[in-house]
C-alpha cells in the first residue's frame, strides 16, 4: 500500500510517496519524489500521480469485465425481496462452510446449515461449533452496520468472530491487533512485526478512505483483502475476518457478496502470493471475478 513519507532537511520538509515491495522475504521500498514545502492541496495532487504510477490499479479491470461487472450489478439490484431471505439462508450457510473449512474446521455443509438454523448441533469439537456460530454473528453484524470501515469495526468483528475459540494463553489477543509475531505455513515471508501492526493497517484505512470513489468496487474489495491478509494483523482469524470485509465492501458497493469455495481454496492461496509476494493483483482479481460472474446464488 502506498503512503507519504516526511524528510526533514535544513528546515525543509521533502515529501515522497512510498510503496512496500515483497520480494522472498525481504520487504523493499519504490518511492516517487512528490517536492517540497507542499501545502495540503499541492501534497493531494502529487499524491494522485503518484499513486498511478506506483500502482497503475485502475487499469486492473477490462473492459469487457467491467460491462460484465455491471450486467451483474444490475441484475443483482432487481432482485425479488420476496426471495431476499431464502438467497440469506442459502449464502450464509454455504459462505460460512467454506470461510470456516478453509481454515479447517471440519463441519459439513448439512452441519453447518442445520447449526445455524435449526440448532441441531453435531458431535463435534465445541471450538469447531463456535468457529460456526461466531461467524454468522459476525456476518450478520456487518449485514446490520450502516456506517465504513474503521479500526474500531475491524476490531470488533474479530471479537465477534474468534470469541471462545482460542488457547486460553491467546484470550488476551481478541479483538486487538496482534502483540505477537505469527507466521504463515507455505510462504517465505513473515507478516510484520507487532509493532508495525497498528501502523500498517492505519495506512491500510486511509487508502480504503481515499480511493473507495475512485477504483472499481472489485478492485476496492481485493487490493484491500490481499493488503489485510499481507499484514495479518491478529494472532488468528485473520482469513474468516478479511474476507467478511471483502465481502462488506462489496455489499456496500452494491454487488453480490463471493464465496470462495473451499476446494479451491490453493488457487486463492495463489492468488494471494502473487499479489503479496509480486506486487501482482491480477491473478487474484480474476480469479475473485469469475467466482461472482458463477455465483449461483446472488446475496
Amino acid at each position: 500500500m502506498a503512503y507519504t513519507e516526511i524528510k526533514e532537511k535544513n528546515g525543509r520538509r521533502y515529501f515522497y510517496r512510498v510503496k512496500s515491495i515483497r520480494k522472498g522475504e525481504k520487504v523493499g521500498k519504490k518511492r516517487v519524489y512528490l517536492g517540497v514545502d507542499l501545502d495540503k492541496d499541492e501534497l493531494s495532487e502529487k499524491e494522485k500521480v503518484a499513486d498511478k504510477e506506483l500502482s497503475l490499479l485502475s487499469t486492473l479491470i477490462t473492459s469487457n469485465e467491467e460491462k460484465q461487472l455491471k450486467k451483474i450489478k444490475e441484475e443483482y439490484t432487481k432482485q425479488p425481496k420476496a426471495t431476499e431471505e431464502n438467497r440469506y439462508e442459502s449464502f450464509v450457510s454455504l459462505f460460512i462452510y467454506d470461510s470456516t473449512s478453509i481454515e479447517g474446521n471440519t463441519l459439513t455443509l448439512q452441519e453447518t446449515s442445520q447449526l445455524l438454523f435449526e440448532q441441531i448441533t453435531p458431535r463435534k469439537s465445541l471450538r469447531e461449533i463456535n468457529e460456526i456460530t461466531n461467524h454468522k454473528e459476525g456476518f450478520d453484524y456487518l449485514l446490520n452496520y450502516k456506517g465504513d470501515l474503521s479500526r474500531e469495526i475491524i476490531l470488533k468483528l474479530h471479537k465477534l468472530v474468534i470469541k471462545n475459540t482460542l488457547k486460553k494463553e491467546l484470550e488476551n489477543q481478541i479483538g486487538k491487533y496482534r502483540t505477537l509475531q505469527v507466521y504463515i505455513r507455505g510462504t517465505e515471508w513473515m507478516p510484520p512485526k507487532p509493532l508495525d501492526v497498528p501502523k500498517e493497517m492505519a495506512y491500510l484505512l486511509s487508502w480504503y478512505t481515499k480511493n473507495k470513489n475512485k477504483l472499481h468496487p472489485l478492485i476496492l474489495a481485493t487490493y484491500f483483502h490481499s493488503a489485510f491478509e499481507t499484514i495479518h494483523p491478529f494472532v488468528d482469524g485473520n482469513g474468516r475476518v478479511g474476507r467478511l470485509l471483502m465481502n462488506f465492501i462489496l455489499r456496500k458497493n452494491k454487488y453480490p457478496m463471493i464465496n470462495i469455495p473451499n476446494k479451491k481454496k490453493y488457487k486463492y492461496y495463489k492468488g494471494l502470493e502473487e499479489s503479496q509476494v509480486k506486487g501482482n493483483l491480477r491473478p487474484l482479481i480474476e480469479f475473485l471475478f469469475d467466482l461472482l460472474k458463477d455465483e449461483k446464488i446472488r446475496f
